[in-house]
């Protein structure tokens, strides 16, 4: 089971990678390559999804892979782009973390 684990945190991690492939597409001169990289991260976040729910239940890790996608793409946001943080934001990023914590720990 915790190798389904290891699965869904780097289908997580991909899980930023589109959402990231598709800001830089639209900031660069190079679209086309940022666009590649949308793509090739929505299939192998895809895929490791699909690994993953071999073993964890589909509720749990969908939740857990679009929590980690939205956390990691929030943080990216603030640190990178300029994303405005406020009290509530940074509160309802930690309910997203604290639901991805429990989710893990339930199993």
């Amino acid at each position: 089971m915790r190798i389904a684990w290891l699965y869904l945190f780097v289908a997580g991690l991909f899980e930023v990678g589109w959402p990231l492939g598709f800001k830089l597409s639209q900031t660069t001169r190079f679209r086309l390559l940022f666009i590649a990289v949308a793509i090739l991260s929505m299939a192998l976040s895809g895929f490791s999804l699909w690994l993953a729910q071999r073993q964890i239940p589909i509720g749990t890790a969908y939740a857990v892979w679009t929590g980690i996608g939205a956390a990691g793409t929030f943080l990216i946001g603030i640190a990178f782009f300029g994303d405005p943080v406020g009290l509530l934001r940074i509160l309802s990023f930690l309910l997203i973390v604290i639901g991805v914590i429990g989710l893990n720990l339930s199993q």
